[in-house]
């Protein structure tokens, strides 16, 4: 019989060297709400060993794929994957949530609690709960343990179709989405009809538990059916080829039906919309633009047409305007907002940024300190503060900033990379070495965090608690990389 460890390392082999999540498990009585937890799939990996398995997969990918770095986007997600997964059916809850810019419909979960999620899909979504449909049915395939329970089927089918079809989401994930399209579309094509009986079981449980986790959150189960019919139009528009979230998520007439039949075993009420998001699908909107030129042009149209949120558009015209150099007519654009939301966080976060564009660092620093009052220990606030000391000049205070932030989020590889950049700039030679070593341990770099972390031993040969502190590291780093290489 083949070991879990072997069977892992055979499954990763060529993707890689990690694996994720994908829906093609075990046959499922329709009928069934909850697997039988405790069955053969809990032998053959366990909840660390997929927590070490994910946070292997995300190393690796944060290696080659570009993930979007901006706090305010990440904090708002964050917010609503913590807000649903205490409502969830999900026992180990060590999440990490990536964001990547791209503009197909896509988002997948990783065995060990990792959640990926393509700023395309703010697009498809009209309002918050149509995308917590998609981040709560990402969670029910972590919660269902579906990854442990595909390596049971596994014993008894081919690698050769999990295999493709991982590489092929990496593809999607890197090439803008025709690359790995074309990757899944040639494994699904190959695959065994009782696999694709499977993932259409598989992804009718997590729907199941998706709806459950919303309602229970206090968001709209019916947002479910309302994002499935968003996702059948878009394949409409695409002609042969669907998004690649459809993929991976087989979308079926049975599937759909049953989601709308599900909604009625809810009560019926009114679920108030969250403002908050409108804004931040302007944010994701701004980022696969990658235009202010083009930003400017769409959101001043959608000011003086059809928009599902005039506040989103005129906030998404005021970045664009900032960015573009604009900064003026940015501030003029923003302040009726201000003026009509001045406790809104986000837009208070916008002004500072605004502010700070204009050189007007004194006015957005005052700004974000009477925030930090109210918000603390925000990760949004403390980024857009690192980032005002930053281009004020006060290297220092921006570094003090990025190191609380580094104690707060350890696993974060920005907050380790914005802290190299700024311990530079402050003459701490020393930090930049550490920040790069914590950086490339979480990009999976391993020989340069070593690197890194010698040239800092080197540098405090006479201090005896930094020195011991680098050793200890170094050790921690070495065992890393034993786990790593034995998965």
């Amino acid at each position: 019989m083949t070991s879990p460890t072997r069977l892992l390392r055979r499954l990763l082999t060529g993707v890689l060297a990690v694996g994720m999540l994908l829906p093609s498990p075990p046959p499922l009585a329709v009928e069934q709400d909850l697997p039988v937890m405790g069955d053969t799939a809990s032998g053959i990996i366990s909840r660390q060993q997929e927590h070490e398995l994910g946070r292997a997969w995300l190393r690796a990918f944060r290696s080659r794929v570009d993930t979007l770095d901006d706090p305010v986007l990440q904090s708002y997600v964050e917010n609503l994957l913590y807000d649903l997964v205490v409502h969830s059916e999900l026992q180990d809850r060590r999440l990490e949530l990536i964001l990547i810019n791209n503009p197909s419909m896509n988002a997948f979960a990783v065995p060990g609690g990792v959640i990926g999620l393509h700023t395309g899909l703010f697009r498809f979504a009209e309002n918050e709960d149509q995308l917590a449909s998609v981040v709560a049915h990402e969670l029910a395939h972590l919660s269902q343990r579906h990854f442990a329970r595909r390596l049971e089927a596994q014993k008894k089918t081919s690698l050769g179709t999990m295999a493709g079809l991982l590489a092929g989401i990496i593809l999607a994930a890197t090439a803008g989405g025709d690359a790995g399209m074309a990757a899944m579309t040639m494994t699904q094509a190959a695959a065994l009809e009782s696999q694709l009986r499977y993932s259409r079981q598989n992804e009718q449980e997590a729907d199941r538990q998706g709806m459950r986790t919303l309602y229970e959150s206090g968001r709209d189960p019916g947002a479910v059916a309302e994002m499935f019919e968003r996702m059948m139009a878009a394949t409409r528009y695409t002609g042969r080829r669907p998004p690649e979230f459809l993929l991976t998520h087989p979308l079926t007439e049975k599937r759909v039906a049953d989601a709308r039949n599900r909604i009625n075993n809810y009560p019926a009420r009114q679920y108030p919309a969250d403002p908050r998001y409108a804004m931040m699908r302007a944010r994701a909107q701004l980022h696969m633009d990658n235009s202010p030129q083009r930003s400017i042009q769409r959101f001043s149209s959608e000011l003086e047409g059809h928009s599902l949120s005039r506040d989103a558009a005129r906030y998404g015209l005021a970045l664009a305007l900032s960015e573009d150099g604009r900064h003026q007519e940015a501030w003029q654009t923003l302040q009726p907002l201000l003026d009509k939301e001045p406790k809104n966080l986000v837009v208070q976060l916008a002004a500072a940024t605004l502010e700070s564009n204009r050189k007007r660092y004194d006015e957005a620093l005052a700004r974000l300190e009477e925030l930090e009052r109210l918000h603390r220990n925000n990760y949004a606030l403390l980024r857009t503060k690192a980032e005002v000391l930053l281009k004020a000049s006060r290297y220092q205070a921006s570094e003090r900033i990025l190191e609380t932030l580094s104690r707060l989020r350890p696993n974060d590889p920005e907050v380790w990379f914005q802290l190299a950049e700024v311990s530079g700039l402050a003459g701490d030679i020393t930090g930049v070495h550490k920040a790069r070593a914590e950086y490339y341990i979480l990009t999976g770099v391993f020989d340069k965090a070593r690197e890194q972390l010698q040239y800092a031993q080197r540098l405090v040969q006479n201090d005896f608690r930094q020195r011991a502190v680098i050793e200890e590291r170094l050790r921690e780093l070495k065992a890393l990389e034993e786990r790593t290489a034995k998965l």
